[in-house]
């Protein structure tokens, strides 16, 4: 993506002097770009993995070694959608909520989303930011870096387009369960990173808060993490810290519905959010020195799945369809009415759907030893009306699994489409 410049070839407004490229960073003179590697790896047979990727940048030799699979994903900034909604589950994650500051409005909001814009589709690359680089993800490729960028309910009032703020963004209802602290949920913008290396996440992460500027202040951030890719011995769907195999229901994006369960229609309403979706994030803390007393088989019981393989306490693989009639010996229902599993089913929800993309958590412990872990819960849907809230409600309203957790935080969040080349995200918001 182009720098914005006025004809006079100086910055322009929203890009301070030093964001302008050095010598170094283009590749000339001693040192050699991401970008410059990104070239030469094809002309001089470096591997870079189907998923392609850099060897590293500014001082790193033209003959490196190749970079493991790891270090070369790449997913895509620019596209139909924005990135971190469908791509694997990554090692890394980072989210983050900003408040414009009192005198930013539309225009402010506008420069601010071309900065952050700009950074992501370079650091999405394996380039670095190309202004005051921290070097931190130096030596290292793209690593499946992925950053995504949503808008509160409160930004529409702060940069006065309350008219083009969807229905589907309306507070979420209150749950008997919720004990939410609130200096650490919503916000005015909300930035997701996530990649399959510490380093490259905190690099970014660090790069979208500097491109804030004065523009916005930062309201809360959490940090999560996943199973590293190539931990195990083929890919599995990922453990949360229960111990129990978390997202055997998520639907798959060959599943012939998946789009209009996940994403706003092309045609949708507002025609901004079109091809876009909406995440609802929630801090959910694991009571687990609880969990942990109870045996395996009572666990089992309250998920309604085993926890070795995750499959269905009714028998078969994983994926294996959980039989909800099936009763034991004493004609109880092997599946639990208050098991976790058959609540949260899209058949006994109405169909409601939604993509779990999470990340766990673990910020230390308590002052009596209780660890503060748990579940950064992100959803994805294209109407949190029919997506996360129907599901929600059942869930507190009987779930046994309730009792070991409690959602602390909580926010809602209209991811626009994704930027087209020459674009920045949310542009056909903000100048439309």
């Amino acid at each position: 993506m182009p720098d914005q410049a006025t004809p006079s070839g100086k910055p322009a407004p929203d890009e301070p002097a030093a964001a302008r490229p050095t010598a170094e960073q283009h590749g000339s003179g001693a040192g050699i770009s991401r970008r410059t590697l990104l070239g030469t790896a094809g002309a001089t047979g470096l591997a870079l993995g189907a998923a392609g990727g850099a060897v590293g940048y500014t001082t790193a030799p033209a003959q490196a070694a190749p970079l493991t699979s790891v270090g070369a994903g790449r997913a895509m900034f620019h596209g139909k959608h924005q990135p971190g909604i469908t791509e694997a589950l990554q090692a890394r994650g980072h989210l983050i909520a900003f408040d414009l500051v009192a005198r930013a409005g539309r225009t402010e909001a506008a420069a601010l989303l071309r900065r952050w814009s700009r950074t992501a589709g370079r650091l999405m690359a394996g380039e670095p930011t190309g202004h005051d680089d921290t070097g931190v993800a130096r030596d290292a490729g793209p690593s499946s870096l992925t950053v995504t960028f949503g808008f509160g309910h409160s930004f529409f009032t702060r940069t006065g387009l309350e008219k083009q703020r969807p229905t589907a963004l309306d507070p979420l209802p209150d749950f008997s369960s919720d004990r939410l602290d609130k200096a650490r949920s919503d916000g005015d913008l909300w930035v997701q990173v996530g990649a399959d290396d510490a380093l490259v996440a905190f690099h970014a992460l660090r790069a979208i808060q500097k491109d804030a500027g004065s523009a916005a202040r930062v309201r809360w951030q959490m940090n999560g993490f996943n199973r590293t890719p190539g931990a195990t011995a083929r890919p599995m769907t990922v453990r949360n810290l229960m111990g129990q195999v978390d997202g055997t229901g998520n639907p798959k994006t060959t599943d012939a519905n998946f789009g209009q369960q996940i994403f706003v229609p092309g045609s949708g309403e507002p025609a901004w959010m079109a091809n876009g979706s909406y995440a609802v994030v929630r801090r959910i803390r694991m009571l687990l020195d609880d969990w942990e007393k109870l045996s395996v088989s009572a666990q089992e019981g309250v998920i309604g799945r085993r926890k070795s393989d995750g499959a269905p306490l009714t028998g078969g693989t994983e994926t294996t369809a959980m039989d909800l009639e099936k009763a034991d010996s004493q004609g109880e229902y092997v599946v639990a009415i208050n098991a976790h599993a058959r609540i949260s089913r899209p058949d006994q929800n109405g169909g409601a759907a939604m993509l779990r993309r999470p990340f766990s958590y673990h910020d230390g412990f308590d002052p009596d030893g209780t660890p503060d872990a748990g579940l950064l819960f992100i959803c994805w849907q294209a109407d949190p009306l029919r997506g996360f809230v129907p599901v929600q409600r059942k869930l507190d309203r009987g779930d046994a699994l309730s009792k070991f957790v409690r959602h602390e935080t909580s926010g809602l969040f209209a991811v626009p489409g994704g930027a087209a080349e020459g674009e920045y995200v949310g542009q056909r918001l903000l100048e439309g």
